[in-house]
């Protein structure tokens, strides 16, 4: 559950991002998988001729809110366009920790719905205004789990990120289908998916050839870069971000 942004500020001014100098701006964007509606987020520098490239945002478990948009903010600042996908649908409205382990679990039950929605998530993003170009999908926790659903699936984008997602492999799922290479962004001390797992997702990526690296701060938690959160870890936050950005430079 996400905490108040209050931080937000001073992270954006001590990462150095560009915001105030450039016209950042943001905008809902509807869209339909299989007749059902959801409602995603986009934020882009209008100050720029053209977007540098296309980066999906997932979701955490308690769906789109002021984080994700405020991450979208954060990209398009670097040059970006940004686009937080529904993965819940317009209608599910999550209003508590109940509501937010029952929606992610209908996904992680049904792992053809969750690779559905995550697909119209990356074809209603190639309809937004200035996309095209490199397509990297990143996410947090529950979008972490599913960025490597996605890549799993065959997705045919750019890069995958994950910010201390959920690293367990599926029974009856491997990375052989895997398209371009996968960064991960952990902490030691993850109670979720601890260094076990991170090992056999490590070995996983390995057998099958698929380009990786992971970046692991020792002792961050599971909800690292989340503002405010108890498991929140400025340096761990900082230098993820900052990775991202290398990561985003190389394959962009």
């Amino acid at each position: 559950m996400r905490a108040p942004l209050a931080g937000f500020a001073a992270l954006a001014i001590a990462m150095g991002s560009s915001m105030a100098a450039a016209e950042i701006m943001g905008d809902t964007v509807s869209y339909e998988i299989d007749g059902m509606a959801y409602e995603g987020y986009v934020a882009w520098n209008s100050n720029l001729e053209q977007s540098r490239g296309t980066v999906l945002i997932v979701h955490d478990w308690n769906g789109i809110d002021a984080y994700e948009r405020q991450r979208a903010e954060m990209l398009a600042a670097e040059g970006f366009t940004a686009f937080a996908i529904d993965v819940y649908g317009a209608d599910a409205d999550p209003q508590g920790i109940e509501d937010y382990r029952r929606l992610s679990g209908e996904m992680y039950a049904d792992r053809d719905m969750f690779r559905s929605r995550l697909m119209g998530g990356i074809e209603a993003a190639a309809d937004l205004p200035g996309a095209g170009g490199p397509v990297v999908m990143m996410g947090y926790c529950f979008g972490g789990a599913a960025v490597l659903e996605a890549a799993r699936a065959g997705a045919e984008l750019d890069g995958f990120v994950s910010f201390h997602g959920g690293l367990d492999l599926p029974e009856g799922q491997d990375y052989s289908a895997v398209a371009a290479p996968v960064m991960l962004f952990h902490g030691s001390a993850d109670p979720v998916s601890g260094m076990a797992d991170l090992a056999a997702l490590l070995d996983d990526l390995q057998d099958a050839g698929v380009p990786h690296d992971a970046q692991v701060f020792g002792g961050a938690r599971h909800s690292f870069t989340v503002w405010g959160s108890g498991d929140y870890d400025l340096r761990a936050d900082r230098d993820s971000w900052s990775g991202l950005l290398r990561f985003l430079d190389r394959v962009m």
